[in-house]
């Protein structure tokens, strides 16, 4: 009789204090633009935030963008290869540009690029919140990437 009180009374603070999940922020700072060299796919933030930070020149102008790093076929993490400049899906083989344009593979469409915007302390903001799809026409949305000079 005790044993199973000892047990109920257990089981009930147990249901008092439930697990919590905690979940990444959805807005972080990423440092400076200059922390992005020119042409270069960073994978600093891959493994705590999972993005991906693009320099690159698009439509003549240099920006900096943040990509998602969840593959748009299954949900599988694409990796970056530096020696033939693109993310390769291990899963199922779809492949995808720099710019995060799928070319390979099942993939149906482009990464997503996540929202990004230059902090008034001159800091790169990721907003993971707000995603943007090439398809959609939304790559253009200003949101969606920072000119670098």
């Amino acid at each position: 009789m005790i044993a199973a009180s000892v047990v109920s009374l257990l089981a009930t603070a147990r249901f008092m204090m439930p697990n919590v999940l905690v979940e990444p922020p959805t807005k972080f700072k990423i440092g400076p633009p200059n922390d992005y060299a020119p042409g270069t796919v960073s994978t600093k933030w891959q493994a705590q935030f999972n993005i991906w930070v693009v320099n690159a020149e698009v439509d003549g102008s240099q920006v900096v963008y943040a990509l998602s790093t969840v593959c748009t076929h299954l949900g599988c993490t694409p990796n970056w290869l530096e020696g033939e400049q693109k993310f390769k899906c291990p899963c199922h083989g779809s492949g995808f540009y720099k710019s995060g344009v799928n070319f390979e593979g099942p993939a149906p469409r482009p990464l997503e690029r996540v929202g990004l915007r230059l902090a008034e302390d001159g800091m790169l903001e990721v907003d993971k919140s707000v995603k943007f799809q090439r398809e959609l026409g939304q790559w253009a949305n200003s949101s969606s990437f920072v000119g670098v000079t």
